[in-house]
């Protein structure tokens, strides 16, 4: 499945988010898949696009929940907020966000299209959550979706393989591995 142009996009890769065991375990291989992808994207000519969760220390952007647990998180300015340890983004256009999808209340869409783009391929963390948001969204913008299986994780392995066989279901959204997504690019 393809729709025009394709962009990589890298979803919350940042510190924060493997603060939790089940991701920290599975890091450096996503980390690897995820480094793996850019450097056949900017190879073969398809954009990268690091997409961060940043919110505002004082709270003004936090959600629900964090206002209700009083504690954010990817706070601006914070390690946290960082890049996860050993990601290459490199030439990356980085898309700031405050939500679970890249595309709420951000200029993800106005990017794509400056691109021309027709297929996201997505990565990141996590699965359930905000990589899965941004494909609804995507889905909701005609957009088609591969996900990377093995660059996209979840705090629960069963979660992250019920998410896409959902999603591939439902929005018939393609669900590859690095390496195949590598090898299209590549034939291109």
């Amino acid at each position: 499945m393809t729709a025009g142009r394709e962009a990589l996009v890298l979803i919350d890769l940042q510190r924060d988010y493997f603060a939790d065991d089940e991701l920290e375990r599975c890091r450096e291989d996503l980390v690897a898949a995820c480094n793996d992808l850019v450097g056949a994207a900017h190879a073969s000519g398809v954009p990268v696009i690091e997409v961060r969760t940043v919110h505002d220390p004082g709270g003004s952007t936090w959600t629900m929940s964090m206002r209700e647990d009083g504690q954010g998180m990817a706070l601006e300015g914070s390690t946290g907020a960082e890049p996860v340890e050993g990601l290459r983004t490199e030439g990356a256009r980085l898309v700031s966000k405050t939500r679970d999808s890249a595309f709420f209340g951000t200029d993800l869409l106005d990017v794509l299209r400056e691109e021309s783009v027709g297929h996201v391929v997505l990565c990141g963390v996590s699965t359930e959550s905000c990589v899965a948001a941004t494909a609804i969204e995507a889905f909701a913008h005609d957009l088609a979706v591969t996900f990377v299986s093995d660059a996209t994780a979840s705090v629960d392995r069963d979660l992250h393989d019920d998410t896409l066989a959902q999603l591939a279901d439902r929005y018939r959204q393609e669900v590859r591995t690095a390496a195949e997504v590598e090898k299209r690019w590549a034939n291109r």
